[in-house]
């Protein structure tokens, strides 16, 4: 793998902070538009935690544009339904078929592997495209350039920078973007493996109530993948500290699972986990009314997926919206491109020169910040919307309150399953 820019003041033109999603997905995006770009990523070699996550029609619509879509589908299964069960009584609450109609088309859902899509995103671009062990610590301006100092004591001059890095993003602090706000809850995940075969349906089996969210979800025939989000945060040991060690997160899960209606099944694939593959983090997310009048672009300046909308998992649309992004950025940025800034070696089109950044050709530099003012508009409320929506409902289907459950399971199982539904109907449209 490529190791980190030992160079002093090499200079680039489209910086992208965060080989994650969004990151892999820009650089694609910008890659089959023709435009370079170079990935700056912390990790010395790509990441592989987080297992899987929910990819809906919206991500397959962004996959297809990107040209990946097809790798995933032959790689995972595609969920057929969701069963809905309460916590408190074991009883089914909704059961709903994934593969409806949409306003926009029929719907897709598989359970995706995170590590199997950031290698088919990677595996596109050129080489050299990511750069391990470049993390930026510091960002200055210079004539209207970035200056981006790193881990290493290096710095890298940037005319254009893309903040894809993640929730504790160090573009989005520059950019004065708001810090994201504890949820009050804490989510834990993992998977098991049945070598001879699980033999679960293609569905979602979900548990909602009691103060926490459950969910089995299948990606292959041998594999499961599970998580299991609470409120409030276990109590602190002896010491004033909560322990998040996988053991102490798995013994946690199960000693709530069994204290509630939760299936067999979910206990089995929680006790298969092996220990090294249990994580757990605290939930956090931005405040989707900061986002509203925030500056997602600044100058040449933007940002994308967990860096610009960290949200609750509870609609499973982070790792979507933020594929979301990449297409849409790459889109505004090739626009500009195509009128003369950006390439790829090799190609007969003019470089984004020394003079975007100068004071020399302001035409040039106008058309980044353009492209950049373009992509904060049309992705600002599709940000809000994703994470408002998606804290709601995960705190109907966790509350423990007696009245709130009596509305969710009676009441409001039919409105959680279409807002469910609804955000996946959606398409980023094509590059």
């Amino acid at each position: 793998m490529a190791a980190g820019i030992q160079q002093q003041n090499a200079a680039e033109d489209i910086v992208i902070a965060g080989a994650g999603l969004a990151g892999l997905a820009v650089a694609l995006g910008l890659h089959r538009k023709g435009v370079r770009s170079v990935v700056l990523e912390s990790s010395p070699e790509r990441r592989t935690s987080g297992f899987a996550f929910f990819t809906w029609t919206n991500a397959f619509r962004a996959l297809d544009a990107l040209g990946v879509g097809d790798k995933m589908r032959g790689r995972h299964l595609q969920l057929q339904g969701l069963r809905v069960m309460a916590s408190s009584t074991g009883e089914i609450a909704r059961e709903m078929d994934l593969r409806v109609n949409g306003k926009l088309g029929p719907h897709e859902v598989r359970c995706v592997q995170r590590n199997v899509l950031l290698q088919a995103l990677e595996e596109e671009l050129p080489p050299g495209t990511v750069r391990y062990s470049s993390k930026i610590v510091s960002i200055d301006d210079q004539d209207g350039a970035k200056i981006l100092h790193l881990a290493d004591d290096s710095t890298l001059r940037a005319k254009v920078l893309i903040g894809c890095d993640g929730i504790n993003s160090v573009v989005a602090k520059w950019l004065g973007l708001a810090k994201p706000s504890e949820s009050g809850r804490t989510a834990t995940r993992g998977y098991a493996r049945y070598p001879e075969g699980h033999g679960f349906e293609p569905k979602i089996l979900q548990f909602v109530g009691e103060g926490f969210r459950a969910g089995l979800v299948p990606w292959s025939d041998t594999d499961v993948y599970w998580f299991f989000t609470w409120s409030p945060a276990p109590s602190p040991d002896a010491n004033g500290k909560e322990d998040r060690s996988a053991a102490a997160m798995n013994q946690f899960v199960l000693t709530k699972m069994r204290g509630a209606k939760v299936g067999p099944e979910v206990l089995e694939a929680v006790e298969r986990s092996e220990m090294s593959d249990v994580l757990a983090a605290p939930l956090r997310f931005r405040s989707p009314l900061s986002l509203l009048f925030a500056s997602i672009s600044k100058g040449n300046v933007c940002v994308a997926g967990d860096a610009l909308h960290p949200t609750t998992p509870d609609l499973a649309q982070g790792a979507c919206t933020a594929l979301e992004d990449g297409v849409v950025l790459a889109r505004c940025l090739g626009a500009g491109a195509e009128r003369g800034f950006g390439h790829e070696e090799g190609e007969d089109r003019p470089c984004l020169g020394d003079a975007i950044v100068g004071a020399g050709d302001g035409e040039e530099r106008e058309r980044v910040v353009a492209a950049l003012r373009r992509y904060a508009g049309m992705r600002r409320w599709r940000s809000a919307q994703v994470i408002a929506a998606s804290y709601a409902v995960g705190f109907v289907q966790e509350s423990d309150h007696t009245v709130v459950s009596f509305v969710r399971d009676k009441l409001l199982s039919g409105v959680l399953a279409k807002t469910l539904l609804m955000m996946p109907d959606y398409d980023c449209g094509k590059l």
